[in-house]
């Protein structure tokens, strides 16, 4: 195997990773802004948000790294010849 081919797949695998770790995170990160939502409409706080939002940039990291793996790859080895 040739060490681009090996690049990309380490590189998806770890988009792989990222999305995984990414999901239940926004889930832990809604319920808590759930939960305010549902006691009588008080906010304690307006930064509910803030948890599940940066949750779903590390999705959409972890997605881009698998969808566009070959390129990253490219990125990185583009002084290196097969």
């Amino acid at each position: 195997m040739k060490t681009k081919q090996l690049a990309n797949i380490l590189i998806k695998i770890l988009g792989l990773s990222v999305l995984v770790h990414g999901i239940p995170s926004i889930v832990s990160g809604l319920l808590p802004m759930l939960q305010a939502i549902g006691s009588n409409g008080n906010y304690h706080s307006n930064y509910y948000w803030v948890y599940p939002l940066s949750s779903v940039i590390s999705v959409v990291i972890g997605i881009y790294l698998i969808v566009k793996s070959r390129d990253v790859t490219a990125f990185l080895f583009k002084d290196e010849d097969e």
